[in-house]
């Protein structure tokens, strides 16, 4: 019997190893595997701007992403954050299946690769005129933003290097409310546990008040590019111009009229009991 077990569990040792690191261990301890090991290594500005053609289908030249929330801005996001989204995507501890084909290591390379893509994004001067919300309900949203956010993603939204909290100041109003609901569903499974269970106390109002106000926090000047700035390592790059209006702010549905009162029906004629 110890003989047949331990021939076994040889088996499906030889099955994990044949799978390969990204299956044989859960997705969660690779993703952080792999971090680690990127943030070992010294990064390369140059070969970031080559590997970030990649990315640059997407997310554009300059890391602006889209208004529409499909694609985030990741120009001027914090290093460790991108490091992190882009180790958890290819270990599946995030799922992002627009994203994912981009990342594997075949398309987008090895840790090396991610080490010197981070440190070019996150240098790229950011969008001065992000996506914002309706800007009806900001009171709300920042009692909300003091009382819940500001511990881990700071007073003015720049977010935290050490503990890889990203920045919000500058994202996308769209955005951030296409990932809120992404949590509510389970589908970023790296969501900090306690972010968690608060978005899951919020209302849809304060869902939209909190990221609005979020959305509305400005990055340094520093960080800022002008509004016309086009990313010169890109000079060649057809940059297509998709419609991207402001917010609609819906109107307020016409009134009703009264409905006329309903007619009086005749009382039915009595019959003679037989």
């Amino acid at each position: 019997m110890k003989t047949r077990n331990a021939h076994r569990a040889l088996i499906f040792s030889l099955a994990a190893l044949a799978a390969g690191p990204l299956e044989a261990a859960r997705p969660a301890q690779t993703a952080q595997a792999e971090y680690d090991e990127v943030m070992a290594l010294t990064p390369d500005l140059e070969n970031g701007r080559k590997v970030y053609l990649t990315c640059a289908v997407c997310h554009r030249p300059e890391g602006w992403g889209s208004i529409d929330g499909t694609y985030p801005e990741i120009a001027g996001q914090l290093r460790t954050v991108i490091i992190k989204q882009l180790a958890d995507i290819r270990a599946r501890n995030r799922d992002n299946p627009l994203m994912y084909p981009f990342s594997v290591p075949r398309i987008l390379g090895g840790p090396q690769h991610i080490a010197d893509v981070a440190a070019y994004v996150a240098q790229l001067p950011m969008n001065p005129n992000n996506g914002v919300g309706p800007g009806v309900d900001l009171v709300l949203g920042e009692q909300l933003y003091k009382e819940n956010c500001v511990k881990c993603h700071g007073n003015n939204g720049q977010g935290d290097e050490v503990e890889h909290m990203p920045a919000l100041a500058g994202q996308h109003y769209r955005y951030m409310m296409r990932q809120f609901d992404m949590i509510r569903m389970n589908r970023r499974k790296n969501a900090d546990a306690k972010m968690v269970k608060q978005i899951n106390g919020f209302s849809q109002r304060d869902q939209s008040a909190v990221l609005d106000y979020a959305s509305r926090l400005r990055p340094g000047a520093e960080k800022l590019a002008s509004p016309d700035w086009q990313n010169p390592d890109f000079p060649n790059y057809a940059r297509p111009q998709y419609p991207e209006p402001p917010f609609p702010i819906m109107p307020e549905p016409p009134s009703m009229p009264p409905m006329p009162p309903m007619p009086k029906m005749p009382t039915p004629p009595e019959y003679p009991h037989r």
